[in-house]
């Protein structure tokens, strides 16, 4: 008599589900809040202070993670943020994003940083966790 042996190979599930989605994307939300929480209360002259020999600032740390964050979760998913910003291959445009310009103002940089946390938070609800995305 001869029997015969099934072998069930082992599949790999998915890398990350919809509670690890969910749970990301919350820590997300703090991070940013904590963010711009450490602006509170210091002065014009605090947020706009080079911190490094580059002239990197708190505020210019907002306007980078504000361009980070439009091109992660927008034109990587084919969902661009609808207001200008400089393109990933504009060589003009490298590290102006770390430091805050004469002209801009506090309100102005947390305000598009905001808008770019509603954006990228409705590409994350939007989509499935694992959508494939494309760096240009």
């Amino acid at each position: 008599m001869t029997q015969t042996l099934a072998i069930t190979l082992w599949q790999p599930g998915p890398v990350i589900d919809d509670f690890a989605k969910r749970y990301l994307h919350g820590d997300l939300r703090e991070v940013r809040e904590e963010m711009v929480g450490r602006l509170d209360g210091l002065s014009e002259y605090d947020v706009r202070r080079p911190l490094t020999s580059t002239g990197t600032n708190l505020l210019g740390l907002v306007k980078h993670l504000t361009l980070s964050e439009s091109r992660c979760f927008g034109e990587v998913f084919g969902r661009p943020f609808p207001e200008a910003l400089p393109r990933w291959d504009d060589l003009g445009a490298r590290g102006l994003d770390m430091w805050a310009a004469e002209d801009e103002t506090r309100v102005e940089i947390i305000g598009r940083y905001r808008r770019v946390w509603e954006h990228s938070d409705a590409t994350i609800e939007a989509l499935a966790v694992d959508a494939p995305g494309h760096v240009p």
